[in-house]
Order: structure tokens, then sequence, then C-alpha cells
């Protein structure tokens, strides 16, 4: 048969495939999604003169969720079409994070306004879930109330977001008064700006190294000296990381990760409200001992005010250096982790890469990247121009430089505690927090955060710095320490965490997404099958894919190992 021939067959069987179907008979809807031609000219507004390129979906997500409230499925499949996306990219992408409110075809419009009252250890201590409940109950149907994971302020604790605007120390009736008035907007405190920080000698180290003054080899041996670690949480050397990233072939970039969702963590806000220009001089440094033209700096969607802060100031920097972009988390605390900040900073949503590669070898875009913590990038300056030794003259109990602990709970003076590494618990209540709290007896605290573990007061004298909590089965981490009291219950803060987990587990592997739920249910009971945990706690660890499902059983298993009057002989036999 020729191919003229099977043209014609061709034909015939689309002629005659559909009963009644005649050749002139067309399909009265083409296939696929129907782009909306309002939504299409509301999209095409709010980018006006925006480039449309793929790793600023996100960004354009915020746009239409901070405009409309809500991310309609019409808008969005404009905005998907207007990209250049298929629309799946753009939904799986809008419905990762939990703060675009995604609203299906035919579903019912979200209000207007949003209040978030954080359900978070710290928080759910001192308050927060009665107060949940009491403003679910009395704010209306108007208003759409929801528990939320911790937003930074943990020191103010409980803490309730209504808009963009953060109520300290939160009442029901102050939350009215807010929501009355229409009080939504972030209040931006007074800082050290840009004039302030260069009449106290600010950028001079900045200067000295782009004109050759100091040397970059001078740069990396202070921080090999001075021992400068990664203050996010993994401690890892930042000279050694930065000669890592600064050998591998160009061209390279750098991003900042400023999403500290670690319920108990809030230091990295304290330095962005207080002292922008200090950590951006050491953003600077680093940028140029890499040679980085670009740096991204990812701030955590909870910090308005941060946010505003580095857009005022970030315009006012010297000249000469690196495009600055400042990127917008948008509710997900595993974009904390290194690899799903990078895929965040994509425009994707923001699941951990298996490694290797490592991202100081394929980062960012697929080239090599630094990353570092806005804390890490804090100290750059100082240590440069007081030296090594000015560092490590810091420290207690063997230990040696300076840390920025987040300390919240039962104590009378919570808040960011600058104080030497190695410090103990002890020491940081009695001697930077006042002491416990009225009527409160130490009883237990949380050393590094969420994932950080739980340890009784009798174990108080521990210096709290990297390595010396593993042999414990905990880690300082990024240095949040919760104070308990004897008025609190250990095992429903356990409980707290592990909810926590459950709800940010990125859902990508099986061990941490079915854990944390099943060890959320497990624990739920009112007596603990200690060695059903420990075996499905071992496997989390083991199996996870990133430190999110490793570390989640810490709380879990640290309650277990170190508070046994809590359950019942039996269970203390079955859980060694």
């Amino acid at each position: 048969m020729s191919d003229r021939d099977v043209a014609e067959e061709i034909g015939k069987v689309r002629k005659f495939d559909h009963p009644g179907r005649g050749r002139s008979r067309a399909r009265p809807v083409p296939k696929g999604r129907q782009i909306d031609p309002t939504a299409k000219v509301a999209i095409e507004a709010l980018l006006a003169g925006a480039p449309r390129d793929r790793h600023l979906l996100i960004e354009y997500l915020h746009r239409i969720q901070d405009t409309y409230g809500q991310i309609s499925a019409a808008h969005l499949a404009a905005l998907a079409d207007t990209m250049g996306l298929a629309f799946a990219e753009a939904f799986e992408t809008a419905t990762f994070y939990a703060h675009f409110d995604v609203v299906r075809e035919g579903g019912r419009s979200i209000p207007s306004l949003t209040v978030r009252v954080c359900d978070s250890l710290t928080c759910a201590m001192l308050g927060g879930e009665a107060l949940l409940a009491t403003l679910q109950r009395e704010l209306g149907e108007s208003v759409r109330v929801v528990r939320a994971p911790c937003v930074g302020l943990c020191d103010h604790a409980p803490a309730v977001e209504v808009g963009h605007h953060f109520l300290k120390r939160a009442t029901a009736a102050a939350v009215k008064s807010a929501v009355s008035r229409e009080d939504t907007h972030p209040h931006i405190p007074d800082y050290i700006d840009y004039d302030a920080y260069r009449a106290a000698g600010g950028y001079r180290t900045l200067e000295r190294l782009r004109s050759g003054a100091l040397t970059v080899e001078e740069v990396l041996r202070t921080l090999d000296d001075g021992a400068l670690r990664g203050l996010g949480g993994a401690g890892f050397p930042a000279g050694r990381k930065w000669r890592s990233v600064r050998g591998e072939p160009g061209p390279r970039l750098m991003a900042v990760n400023a999403d500290e969702g670690e319920p108990g963590t809030f230091k990295d806000q304290y330095f962005l409200n207080t002292d922008p220009h200090r950590f951006l001089e050491g953003t600077l440094i680093g940028a140029h001992v890499v040679e980085a033209p670009e740096v991204y700096l990812y701030i955590r969607d909870e910090y308005p005010i941060s946010r505003q802060i580095l857009a005022s100031e970030i315009a006012r920097l010297p000249p000469g250096g690196p495009t600055i972009h400042l990127r917008r988390g948008a509710g997900a605390y595993i974009c904390g982790e290194e690899s799903s900040l990078i895929e965040s900073l994509e425009g994707k949503r923001g699941l951990p890469r298996h490694k290797p590669p490592y991202p100081f070898q394929v980062g960012l875009f697929g080239r090599p990247t630094l990353i570092n913590n806005v804390e890490t990038l804090y100290w750059v300056r100082d240590l440069i121009e007081r030296g090594a030794g000015w560092w490590k003259s810091h420290g207690r109990n063997g230990r040696s430089g300076l840390r920025s602990y987040s300390v919240s709970g039962r104590v009378k003076e919570p808040g960011v505690k600058i104080a030497p590494a190695g410090v103990t618990v002890q020491e940081l209540i009695d001697e930077f927090c006042g002491g416990m709290s009225e009527g409160h007896k130490f009883a237990a605290y949380l050393p590094g955060g969420a994932s950080g573990g739980i340890l009784p007061a009798s174990m108080s004298d521990i210096p709290l710095d990297f390595g010396t909590l593993e042999k414990y089965g905990c880690f300082i981490g990024s240095a949040a320490v919760i104070v308990m009291s004897d008025q609190d219950d250990v095992r429903g803060a356990a409980l707290n965490l592990m909810r926590f987990f459950e709800d940010e587990s990125c859902g990508q592997c099986t061990p941490c997404r079915v854990g944390t739920q099943k060890a959320r249910m497990l624990m739920e009971r009112g007596v603990w099958d200690t060695a059903l945990l420990e075996e499905l706690s071992q496997c989390m660890r083991d199996a996870s894919i990133c430190g999110l499902g490793q570390a989640a059983s810490n709380p879990l298993t640290s309650v277990i190992r170190y508070f046994p009057e809590l359950f019942a002989p039996s269970q203390r036999v079955a859980a060694k």
C-alpha cells in the first residue's frame, strides 16, 4: 500500500470513528485546561515588566496571594500559561507550601483575613492551644483562624500572626482588636542602618579585601584558625566550606539560608532586625572569596520585617559588588535543609536532593554554590578584624568561641543570649535569663530545638556546643534552648514535636512520611509501646533521605531513655 493509500485510510477512520460525527463537525471545546481571559489579563498586569523565568514561580505566587488573599484555579492556570509551564508544575509547587491558599475549581472562597496561632512547643506551653480554640470560637466566619508552626517569636509566646502583623504575648482581646483595626502590616523597629553602620567603621574590611590590602588567603586562614563553624545547625567548618567552593570551576553562586524554622529558634531574625549590615558585610566578603557574581538571600515568609529591612538596606550598599536577590520562603520547614532550599530558590517544591553531588559541587542552577547561615556570616567581620585569638578567648568548659542561644520557655528573661560557647543550660538560666519563672522549678530542657532531644534537669551541666551532646543522643543544632518546668508535660512535649515533624515532612521518602505519622499515632495512646517506638525510630534514622526524618525521633527516644519514671515497669524493660 502506498503512502497516499495509507493517508486515505486514516482519513476514513477519523471520519467515522464516532457515530453521528460528520466531516464538518469539529470538537466544540479544545482539549486541555482553558485560560480565563479575565484571569489572564490580571496576571499579565501583576507581572508587568517582570521576567518570566522559571525560578521566579514562587515569587509570582506570592504576588497573587498578597493581592487576592488566595490563589484561584483560574489565576494559577493563567500564571502557568504566562510562564510557559504546564499547569501541573504550577499546581504542585503552589500546593506544597503552607502559605499559598489554593482554591480549586468550584471550591469555596477563603476569607480575606487569616489569623495564624502558633502551636509549637513554647507557645503551647504558654497557652497557645487554648488561645487558638478561643479565637476559632469567637472571631466568626469572616476571619479564618488556623494553627501555625513556629513563627520565630518563642521568646514572646504565645505568638499570633494577623495578616502579616505579629502580636507578641498575644491575648484573645489583643487579636480581636488588631482584626477590628485591620492592623495587618508589619511594624518596623529601630535598627542600625547603613549610615550608622558606616559611621562605626562598617565595610572597611570589605573595602580592604576588594582593594587587595587584605588577601583572600588571609581571610580563609583566619576562618580556619578561629574554627568558625556553620551556626545553622550542621556545624561544618566555614573556612573549609569556602575553600571547597572556591576550588570548584566557575561560575559559582552564593545562597544564604535565613529559613530558620526549627521550633525554639529565632536568632537569625534578631540579627537581621537589629544589625543587618554586619550580616551583609559578611555575606559580601564570602561572595568575594568564592567569586560569586550573584547572591540569593532566602528569607522565611514569617519574617516580613527582616525582608523589608533588607530590601531597603541592600539598595544602599557600596557599588561594585555582586547582585543580591531577595527570595521569599512560603511556609515550609524543610527548606531549611540546604538542598531543599536550592530547589525552592529554583521555583520548585522543597524536596531534598540525594547526595552526592553536594551543593558546593552542583548547587543552585547546577553551579557550585556557597551556602551559609545568617549567624555564621554575621561573625565573619568581627573575626577578621579582631583575629582568631579574640574569638578563641571566649568559651567555657573547654570550648571556644561565641554563640547566640535562643532561650525560651519557663525563664524570667527569654531571648537571644550571646554567650560563650560551651555554657551549660544552668549557667544560661542563672546568668543570662534571670533565673526560672516565678513558681516554676527547672525540670527538663531541649538543648537544640525540636530535633535536638530532651534532657532532664539532672543533666544540666553538659556544655552546650558541637560534639558535646551526641553521646547522649542529642545535639546542639541551632542552639535553641527551651526550658521546661515541673508544671510541663514532657511526654506531651515530645508529642507536640512529633506532630510538627509529621506536618513538615515533605513526603518524598517513606520512612519520614509514614514514620512520623505512625510515631504520632503511637504516642497519642495512653500507654506507649516503647519497644515498637524504638524500632520505628531506628528505621527513620537509618533510611530517611534528610535530617528531618533522621532526627525527628530524637525527642521521643530521649524521653524514653531519660525519663523512665513516666513509664510503667513493663515498658521500661521493653525499652532496654
